[in-house]
Parts: structure tokens; C-alpha cells; sequence
């Protein structure tokens, strides 16, 4: 693996596990500890990375030249009984996405505004910060489940509208694997492209580099 892929796959292995800590975070504040007393409130890789989302997924994807940039580290556990308020798991869900496009915003104006400040390749690292991170937090905001896009729009609907999703997210969940090779296949065919263009779209309003 080249010097550029190991450095992609880890920025895209650290952008997942940052999105991962930020739920923990905010499920801390809005009065569930649950992720606090798991010792998951930590950039310390080892206790997010999930073998298959972490390494496998990502590895594959940027090994490949995938347009996708995509995979997961172990859930940060939360009580959802636990927290405050009645936008507070939709703020958790919410708060990964946030996370990643805060990075993808301030690496990105890195690159825009420092030019002849930072090195080529610092600015190459910046402009691979913000491309990848740029994509998790548009990825996420899809509203299939398990994205935090689906919870954050299951959560925020009245109980008696959301059950319907519930029920729905149950049983994606019960097909394991399976549902989510579908939706990355359909994704793949139907909708990558287009989601690319967006993300280059928006990286090069952000950086003035066109991606």
C-alpha cells in the first residue's frame, strides 16, 4: 500500500471513530453516562475499532479507488431513556454528523487560506481531512437505517408517526449484513455518482480546489 493510501485509510479510520466519540459526548451532556462508564469517551483507537468497519470496509474501498468512503467503528453505547429533553436523541444522532462537516469546514478553510503558509503536503493532508470527513457527514444524513440521518428524523417525529420507522429500523436490523450490502449495492448504482459530484461540488466551494 502506498504512502497515500495508508494515509487515507487512516484519516478515514480516525474521521470515523471522531464521529463515533461525538455521540458518546453528547449523550454525556444531555444526562446518559452510559458511553463515559464504557470508557468510550476517547480518541484512543482501540476501543472503537470494529475489524470489519473500521479496517476491512475502509481498506477495501480505498484499496479499490471507490468513490465511497464509508464504514463504522463499534457503536458508543447510550441509554436513550437516559437523556434530557425532547430533542436530545436527535441531537445525539445529529452530533457525528456535526463533527465531521466542523472538520471537513475548518481543514477545508486550512487549504483554502493556506497557501504559501503550509507545506504541499500539509496541505494535501487538510484537503484529504476535509474530502473524507466532507462525505461521512453528507453520507450520514441519509435516512436509511442504521445512519444517523434516519435516527435523528425516526427521533424527532411525533411517537405515534415514528413507528412506523421503528419498525422498519427493526427489521433492517434483524437482516444483519445483508441490508446493508443491498443499500451500499443500490447506492453504488443509483446514487454515487451524483453524491460524488455534490461532495466535489461542495469541497471546491469550501477549499478552491477542485477534488
Amino acid at each position: 500500500m502506498t504512502i497515500g493510501l495508508t494515509l487515507s485509510l487512516a484519516i478515514l479510520i480516525l474521521s470515523i471513530i471522531a464521529h463515533e466519540v461525538a455521540h458518546g459526548y453528547a449523550a454525556d451532556a444531555l444526562g446518559d453516562p452510559t458511553a463515559r462508564y464504557s470508557g468510550r469517551l476517547t480518541l484512543n483507537p482501540l476501543p472503537h475499532i470494529d475489524p470489519v468497519g473500521s479496517i476491512l470496509i475502509p481498506g477495501l474501498l480505498v484499496l479499490s479507488g471507490s468513490p465511497i468512503f464509508f464504514g463504522w467503528a463499534k457503536p458508543v453505547p447510550y441509554n436513550p431513556d437516559n437523556l434530557r429533553g425532547r430533542w436530545s436523541e436527535t441531537a445525539v444522532a445529529l452530533a457525528g454528523i456535526a463533527t465531521n462537516l466542523a472538520l471537513a469546514i475548518v481543514f477545508g478553510l486550512l487549504v483554502r487560506f493556506g497557501a504559501g503558509v503550509l507545506s504541499p503536503l500539509a496541505l494535501s493532508v487538510a484537503a484529504t481531512i476535509a474530502f473524507v470527513n466532507l462525505f461521512l457527514g453528507l453520507f450520514n444524513l441519509i435516512p436509511f437505517p442504521p445512519l444517523d440521518g434516519f435516527t435523528a428524523l425516526r427521533s424527532a417525529l411525533p411517537w405515534h408517526a415514528a413507528r412506523s420507522l421503528r419498525r422498519f429500523e427493526m427489521q433492517v436490523a434483524q437482516s444483519g449484513m445483508l441490508a446493508l450490502i443491498l443499500f451500499l449495492i443500490i447506492f453504488s448504482y443509483l446514487l454515487a455518482g451524483p453524491f460524488s459530484a455534490l461532495v466535489s461540488r461542495l469541497f471546491a466551494l469550501l477549499t478552491g480546489v477542485s477534488a
